[in-house]
């Protein structure tokens, strides 16, 4: 039998993937669960495996290119003596859409798209500089072992990290190359691809963040599969009906704080995702979401963060039961997923958990600014720059205190403006008076 595989749903808001390697060269032999092709979602970088087993016979979509949810990428054959078959039936398909660009040229033109890629010899489209692709179990193998995988350089296909270069490196401290796969050659050409996360790993490699070539005056650039998932995700917030409350807090113990503990490798961000969740604490609904039944209240203080991404559009990912975690383990794990997200090796729990959500543009000098509610969250905190401030005192007294301005974005339909009132005087309370409480 001939067997097609189809381009996966990796999220919940993906309705296009584009192929960013693809692990096996067409006549591979394919095992079920086996990774055969690196899809990039509307987020992040991830493995796709085949549910058969067989031969890869020929690529449809090749790297570089996209197709929509569902649609067909390769084609897997059983045996080797339905390989030709399978070809043929991808040009086939190929046939009808090429026929109205050039009738003239129908017959001949028809099978560029799947003949350039069912060529044996034909290496998979490079990928960006500085990127490698591992296995997933050569991750988990890593990790087990506290192996870095910056040290390795992998023998598999295109360069691919494999189970067996971090067992020959953890076995005697250098890397050993392994003997070759008997489905695939890397060629001296092939540049490897980003790493794909299995799980939140600190000891993976983290790689500069590709630089975006510099924007020409007059071209019209296409949005990327992240830009596209942000405009489709900012279209359905906007049905929702919010409001928005404001709130100075002082921040002069926080800034304090931040100044005793940033030696220590705590960050702000991770400040004030912990100050936030230990509020939430105290207001649930807040914290929680609507559905067609009712208010949905989380089971956990899930903090997403936003972080820009240098290629353009935004992606945030999650501190999971921020409240629980103390504040160094926030910050690690803070840092970790920042440089992932760049990277786009985050998986799919990583940046879609989120609860409640924190955009910071204080880095950037911004006062004050309203940010849209993420779908699935029932409130979203836009926080400003801490500025010194002149401010008087009951007594009529004046000072100089550093204050932010905060501002809350909530799903009108389950929070009252009193709710989102109550939160943020608790938060400010929290901040200006016991911000030490946060490091317990």
């Amino acid at each position: 039998m001939i067997h097609e595989v189809f381009m996966p749903a990796l999220s919940s808001t993906m309705t296009e993937g584009k192929i960013v390697d693809w692990v096996k060269s067409p006549g591979d032999k394919v095992e079920k669960g086996e990774t055969v092709v690196i899809v990039e979602s509307d987020k992040a970088d991830m493995d796709v495996e085949t549910f058969y087993e067989g031969y890869l016979a020929t690529i449809i979509v090749p790297a570089g290119e996209s197709a929509p949810v569902g649609a067909p990428i390769a084609l897997v054959a059983e045996t080797e003596a339905e390989i030709e078959t399978a070809k043929q039936q991808a040009a086939t398909k190929a046939a009808p859409a090429a026929a109205p660009a050039a009738a003239p040229a129908a017959t001949p033109a028809a099978a560029p798209v799947a003949a350039s890629s069912v060529a044996p010899s034909a290496p998979s489209a490079p990928v960006p500089s500085g990127r490698v692709i591992v296995s997933p179990r050569a991750r988990k193998l890593a990790k087990s072992l506290g192996v870095d995988l910056a040290s390795l350089k992998g023998s598999g296909p295109h360069g691919r990290i494999v189970a067996a270069d971090v067992e020959a490196f953890s076995g005697n401290g250098t890397t050993t190359p392994a003997a070759p796969t008997p489905v695939a050659t890397p060629t001296a050409a092939a540049v490897s691809a980003a790493p794909i996360a299995a799980a939140p790993i600190a000891a993976a490699p983290i790689a500069a963040a590709p630089v975006p070539a510099p924007a020409v005056p007059g071209q019209v650039v296409p949005f990327n599969t992240l830009q596209k998932a942000v405009i489709s995700t900012m279209m359905n917030s906007l049905q929702v009906p919010t409001f928005h409350v404001g709130y100075t807090i002082t921040t002069t113990a926080l800034d304090a704080l931040y100044q005793q503990l940033k030696s220590k490798g705590v960050t702000m961000s991770a400040l004030l995702a912990k100050a936030v969740a230990v509020t939430l604490q105290k207001h649930p609904v807040v914290n929680a979401s609507y559905s067609d039944a009712g208010i949905q209240y989380s089971g956990a203080i899930n903090i997403a963060v936003a972080v820009a991404m240098a290629d353009g559009g935004l992606i945030t990912p999650v501190l999971q039961r921020a409240d629980q975690m103390d504040l160094y383990s926030l910050s690690r794990s803070w840092k970790d997923l920042v440089d992932r997200s760049r990277l786009k090796q985050l998986q799919p729990q990583e940046y879609n958990s989120g609860t409640f959500t924190l955009s910071n543009l204080g880095m950037f000098g911004v006062d004050r600014f309203d940010a849209i509610l993420p779908p699935g969250q029932g409130s979203i905190l836009a926080i400003g720059a801490s500025r010194p401030t002149v401010v008087a005192s009951e007594d009529g007294s004046i000072a100089v205190r550093r204050q932010m301005q905060v501002n809350i974005t909530c799903d009108h339909r389950i929070i009252y403006g009193a709710d989102a009132a109550n939160f943020l005087k608790d938060l400010a309370t929290l901040i200006e008076t016991n911000p030490q409480s946060l490091t317990l």
